[in-house]
């Protein structure tokens, strides 16, 4: 039997298109799993229509996993509820046949609606499923960063509607088909087969000297690290992985997510940043990378922003000092979340910058209110949580062997 393959569309409005896609994934040598989310009444795919039949999961398969009925849905003029209907019941499905090992990747084709719908079911599975997006709307400005989330997507922009099997459509669904196979394919490296220890560890340009170093320490101790971008999506993606059990420790070395999530700024890593690793009982280092300072969006600016030290990282991104108060703040979200941590945790802060834009020299250099984070934070601490003060800024050599050390010791 060849690999399955769970196809998502809505056959009453994308029918000739989906039947054209499940045919070139048959003869592909591929298994196609149709699951139907339309919400206008569509009960599937006539198997007439294709070489041989598939296997169909209806739209009232759909509305029944979420608890629902197709008779509620067509008689609700909720549009907003009805859609959250039928995702909630392709996710419940999807994940199903994925623990039944039923399902070796996922493909979607769709508009605005159909894209939105497709993805959240995709976004709900394991990072590593192959899944891809066959979206007319994956340019328009926000949706695509909606599509993919912190999901490992690839979004396959069609420029065409998908509207009509016209060459220039089959065309994209070949292209589409040819890549799904090749993602499936016995070749591709599948997860946890590697060597070391799974290590998780968030970075940042501004601490990139000290992540490499610690990367290259850990591996040498026969760790395997793997790193996320702790912007406000990659860091949000770690907290997921973490959740799911793909890793063993965590360095967090930039958290700046928590206050950035706390006062509703630009790297907002959702609310249960920080968090993960202490409910599954891991090890963790954590740093105060980009701690110190903040990213609202300038379209958000408070007057008195504008009066704050800044740092320019580059054209598109600014940095402001926090304030001793809001440091003071951030320090009891910090404290109160790691106090809740099952697991070992150490907490390595440097006192010459928290970066190299944390530098002497630099307009937002300031130890004296670093300080004031320091102290809270330690005066909060659960006793058997140490807070290591390291003479050295983040980006010094000292600095990364001190976070090495702490996380050898309990690794």
């Amino acid at each position: 039997m060849g690999k399955t393959i769970l196809i998502i569309s809505t056959m009453d409005t994308k029918g000739d298109e989906t039947r054209y896609l499940i045919k070139k994934i048959e003869g592909l040598g591929l298994v196609p799993l149709l699951m139907d989310i339309s919400m206008r009444g569509a009960e599937g795919i006539d198997s007439h229509a294709v070489s041989s039949p598939c296997e169909t999961i209806s739209p009232r398969q759909v509305a029944s996993a979420a608890g629902s009925s197709m008779e509620e849905i067509l008689a609700s003029r909720e549009r907003a509820r009805i859609t959250g209907i039928i995702i909630s019941g392709a996710v419940r499905m999807a994940g199903e046949l994925h623990a039944k090992g039923k399902v070796d990747g996922v493909m979607a084709l769709g508009g605005s609606t159909g894209s939105l719908m497709a993805t959240e079911v995709m976004r709900s599975l394991p990072f590593g499923l192959p899944k891809l997006m066959i979206s007319s709307t994956a340019a328009l400005p926000g949706l695509s960063t909606r599509y993919i989330g912190t999901g490992d997507i690839a979004l396959f922009h069609s420029v065409i509607e998908i509207s009509g099997v016209t060459d220039l459509l089959r065309n994209v669904m070949d292209r589409a088909a040819h890549a799904m196979a090749g993602m499936v394919a016995d070749g591709v490296q599948s997860l946890r087969t590697g060597i070391g220890v799974p290590v998780a560890m968030t970075m940042l340009g501004p601490c990139e000297k000290c992540a490499s170093s610690v990367r290259r320490a850990l591996e040498h101790a026969g760790r395997q690290v793997i790193g996320f971008s702790a912007a406000g999506i990659g860091d949000r993606a770690m907290e997921e992985m973490i959740s799911q059990g793909f890793f063993k420790g965590v360095i967090d070395l930039a958290p700046g997510g928590v206050g950035e999530h706390l006062f509703g700024f630009m790297r907002d890593a959702g609310p249960d940043r920080l968090e993960s690793a202490g409910r599954k009982g891991i090890p963790q280092v954590v740093s105060t990378c980009s701690v110190n300072h903040m990213t609202p969006a300038r379209s958000r600016y408070l007057p008195e922003y504008h009066e704050r030290r800044k740092y320019d990282l580059d054209k598109f991104r600014t940095w402001l000092r926090m304030s001793p108060d809001e440091l003071r703040q951030v320090a009891d979200v910090f404290a109160e979340k790691l106090n809740r941590s099952l697991g070992p945790v150490r907490v390595v802060i440097p006192l010459k910058g928290w970066s190299s834009v944390d530098a002497a020299g630099n307009p937002t250099y300031d130890p004296a209110e670093d300080r004031v984070f320091i102290d809270a934070l330690s005066a909060k601490l659960r006793p058997e949580i140490p807070v290591i003060e390291v003479d050295a800024n983040m980006e010094d050599p000292d600095f990364a062997e001190a976070v090495t050390a702490a996380a050898l010791e309990i690794l």
